[in-house]
């Protein structure tokens, strides 16, 4: 039996990087962040789970600087295992809770390019899942996803829900990753379920789409369709470089912890600065209701076959980036998302406006 536990999202303030050293800086705050808050999240009943949400340890300044892809794999993607998640693992072991985290990281077999990796360590210190994100914020995002070199992917890995939605059987209950704008799309969350997933890590989220519901929204929507908790912590205060003395606030807030049913049983709306959000999970009331219920135990009732007719066309092309590297967010625009809005017009999917 698995008994109740907490669960805590941490929402640090971080700070971007010009390089690999910088993540120290990150890591040594989040280290004392989590004294904080497992301080007083063991008031109530024992922390088991933590979080650290997407950007936590490296920040966005690839993004938001629209920084060269190849420049950026080599001088601040990380190695999974390496360094710096030696140091996630020593959190690990010193607090005794499995953690959830995310780095934008390198892969052996594909030189001057970058993923974005989320990853499970154990309460040993050892990582025991990574999955590489596969669905990015497309307009200024550009690490590589498996869907992009997709026929080297599928060879090397095999075509099954393990090689894109990996889950983890552990002491705590089955956990899997869905970072991000990954959670935009039900196809994310649907995977993980049919693989098993139980408490799935799905962080962060930038303004303003957290700010119009669009986070709450996704979150309930995910948890309540595949019956599962959903646990996603936001980022607090963005300072771009280590020597920054303002920080931004980039997530808008709404952190949360969602259960099985779809309601919160965590939250925190506020962002500016560091603190956490901390909701209890329990795995054995998920697992009865999975078997119990008639109707909303839903995944029992899909009709695969009739699913498979949605995506028989391809929509977002392949193996994109097999040749080349990502490239800058305006000829992104220009190259893709320009000619995807067109393709959906024109096979009459969506209607052209008025004008």
């Amino acid at each position: 039996m698995i008994e109740p536990y907490n669960a805590v999202g941490l929402i640090p303030t971080f700070w971007g990087i010009r390089r690999r050293e910088d993540i120290k800086h990150n890591i040594e705050h989040l280290k004392s962040l989590t004294k904080a808050a497992f301080w007083l999240s063991n008031l109530d009943i024992p922390v088991r789970l933590l979080a650290i949400p997407e950007g936590g340890l490296m920040g966005f300044n690839d993004e938001v600087l629209d920084v060269d892809h190849a420049e950026f794999a080599n001088t601040c993607a990380i190695d999974i295992p390496g360094p710096e998640t030696d140091w996630v693992g020593a959190l690990a072991r010193e607090w005794n809770v499995f953690i959830m985290a995310q780095a934008k990281a390198r892969h052996p077999d594909w030189k001057d390019r970058f993923f974005n990796v989320g990853f499970i360590v154990d309460p040993d210190g050892e990582i025991i899942l990574k999955h590489y994100k596969l669905g990015a914020l497309l307009p200024v995002e550009r690490s590589v996803s498996p869907h992009d070199i997709y026929d080297w992917w599928i060879e090397k890995y095999g075509r099954t829900l393990d090689a894109f939605w990996p889950v983890a059987d552990t002491k705590i209950g089955r956990l899997g990753i869905m970072m991000a704008m990954e959670g935009s799309y039900p196809e994310n969350g649907r995977g993980l379920a049919m693989n098993g997933a139980e408490v799935v890590y799905r962080a962060s989220l930038p303004a303003p789409f957290t700010e119009n519901d669009f986070f709450e929204i996704t979150n309930r929507c995910r948890a309540l369709e595949n019956n599962m908790y959903i646990v996603a912590p936001n980022i607090g205060s963005y300072h771009l470089y280590p020597e920054g003395k303002v920080g931004i606030d980039a997530g808008g807030g709404q952190s949360m912890i969602v259960d099985y049913r779809g309601q919160l049983v965590g939250k925190q709306r506020d962002t500016n600065g560091s603190t956490f959000v901390s909701g209890v999970i329990n795995i054995e009331a998920l697992r009865h209701h999975r078997e119990s219920a008639q109707v909303t135990n839903w995944l029992k009732d899909v009709r695969t076959e009739l699913a498979q007719i949605i995506y028989e066309k391809p929509v977002y092309p392949k193996n994109m980036y097999m040749d080349k590297i990502p490239a800058k967010h305006a000829d992104y625009k220009r190259d893709v998302i320009d000619k995807q809005v067109a393709l959906m017009q024109e096979r009459d999917i969506w209607k052209k406006p008025s004008r």
